[in-house]
């Protein structure tokens, strides 16, 4: 046998060991974006409400002024858009670090958030 042909287990060695760092990537990953808050807003920041990185909500914040009249079905409105804001922004920063960490590559598979 030829001494600089590897053969088909050197390649697959090769792409197990890739394979595993980007798994460790993957999970250091996950690790960051728990730690990261992300702030999203409604009403002109009447209601702010902060998630991890995972979208997960940690925090509401509702300023006063938007109970002062009263209006419950607005209130209720604003905290969604602001919770839904959030969540987009900590999906936004999650496909980001995703790409990243991929170096662009698209994965086979959905990697859970």
């Amino acid at each position: 046998m030829h001494e600089g042909f590897k053969g088909p287990m050197a390649d697959f060695s090769q792409l197990l060991q890739l394979g595993q760092q980007m798994q460790g990537r993957l999970s250091q990953m996950q690790t960051e974006l728990l730690q990261r808050t992300i702030t999203g807003s409604a009403g002109g920041g009447l209601v702010t409400v902060t998630v991890d990185g995972r979208g997960h909500v940690r925090a509401v914040r509702i300023d006063p002024a938007a109970t002062a009249d009263g209006d419950v079905e607005m209130l209720e409105d604003l905290v969604l858009a602001a919770v839904a804001d959030a969540q987009r922004r900590a999906e936004e920063s999650y496909r980001e670090e995703l790409r990243k960490a991929t170096g662009g590559l698209p994965l086979p598979f959905q990697f859970p958030l």
